[in-house]
């Protein structure tokens, strides 16, 4: 009998998970590799949740979440300006992978395909796969900031294009896409009627001054995106496990009787919490304030290693490094270095084909263990060269 369907048959580990499960088994190891603030929530944003809980807010929610959350984002989350209907147009889930998965259940047929931008997070892929659509890379490189490039997604349209994905902030490279290259993207998705499904969930990790503004802004294209954010990154609520999708109502709708199907709602308690969390996006600065400081530090040590690069990142929590002139591939190079330097940093390679000869640096750690770390991946340099 067949016990695995061909749908998981392929499914592989991601490389971030498995340089952790070798660090694992090491001592001294500092880690400048996880995509999670290591800061605890904010006090605060506990308590609220620790009311709910003893006010009985503890049952089944509506399969789309609770009205009074729904009701926040449309007002007070970074995309109010856009318009959402919280009753028809908003869905809150379990964590930003939840809406994506739920998106892609709802709008892929066998055979479409999903534009993705190379280096991008490396989950993307194997939903998209795993949906049954194929997953197109949009290269991009260094010299335009790892930003796609309109151009070169117009090439790589097809009749069989369903929808681009765009995260920004990007993860791995810190890239925020400027608002003349949303106005192309929105042009081309209105020309080519195609879907857009914009991750912003590092939106509000923002520097240097940098805006970002949500795609579902534009004139006539909330009705052609799907916007994905959740709690994790800007309230450092990873494990809390809420995010949401906005969107128009035709899909939500089904990714709500998906959802139904699938795991029922989010977490009760959760949403409470991050009904007060939008409601006091001065906890969100502070954090922001903290990564701005890491930021500068981390920027700072990068170009004291001689034959290190980097593309200033203006969002997010990561710096993409190139690391090509050490000799090294950059799996052998982060492999080695954690091997003998006891630093966990992801190999760009990770990311897609054009990450190959980068590494990705997290600054989601103290700032005393990113100077020891760098002082590390210093010393390491050196003894390459």
């Amino acid at each position: 009998m067949k016990m695995i369907n061909d749908r998981t048959k392929d499914l592989k580990q991601g490389a971030i998970r498995a340089m952790f499960d070798k660090a694992a088994k090491m001592e001294g190891v500092i880690s400048m590799g996880i995509g999670e603030p290591d800061m605890a929530t904010p006090q605060p944003v506990c308590e609220a949740a620790a009311r709910a809980m003893m006010e009985g807010k503890t049952h089944y929610t509506p399969n789309a979440g609770i009205p009074e959350l729904r009701k926040a984002i449309a007002e007070l989350s970074t995309v109010k300006d856009v318009g959402y209907d919280p009753q028809t147009e908003i869905i809150i889930t379990n964590g930003g992978m939840g809406a994506l998965s739920l998106v892609m259940s709802v709008i892929i047929d066998p055979g479409d395909e999903i534009l993705i931008q190379d280096p991008q997070w490396l989950n993307y892929v194997q939903q998209v796969e795993y949906y049954g659509a194929k997953a197109v890379r949009v290269p991009t490189d260094a010299e335009h900031g790892f930003e796609m490039q309109p151009e070169v997604i117009e090439s790589l349209l097809t009749p069989k294009t369903k929808a681009l994905m765009i995260n920004t902030p990007n993860n791995p490279t810190g890239c925020v896409t400027s608002p003349e290259t949303l106005a192309a993207i929105a042009d081309l998705a209105k020309k080519h009627d195609f879907l857009v499904i914009t991750d912003e969930v590092y939106n509000t990790l923002l520097f240097e001054g940098t805006s970002s503004k949500s795609i579902a802004e534009l004139p006539d294209m909330k009705e052609r995106t799907v916007v994905v954010n959740s709690f994790s990154k800007f309230m450092a609520m990873c494990g809390w496990r809420i995010g949401y999708a906005a969107g128009p109502a035709a899909i939500v709708d089904k990714m709500t009787k998906c959802q139904e199907n699938f795991n029922a709602c989010a977490n009760a308690v959760g949403q409470w919490a991050a009904v007060y969390a939008l409601e006091h996006p001065e906890l969100a600065e502070e954090l922001r304030l903290i990564f701005e400081k890491r930021r500068e530090r981390l920027l700072e040590l990068i170009d004291g290693i001689d034959g290190m690069t980097c593309v200033r990142p203006n969002g997010a929590f990561y710096a993409f490094v190139d690391i090509s002139s050490f000799g090294l591939d950059d799996k052998e190079f982060c492999n080695r270095l954690l091997e003998e330097k006891r630093v966990v940093c992801i190999p760009g390679s990770a990311f897609g084909d054009c990450g190959k000869g980068y590494i990705r640096i997290a600054y989601t750690n103290s700032l005393e263990n990113i100077e020891e770390a760098m002082k590390r991946i210093s010393e390491f340099c050196s003894e390459l060269r």
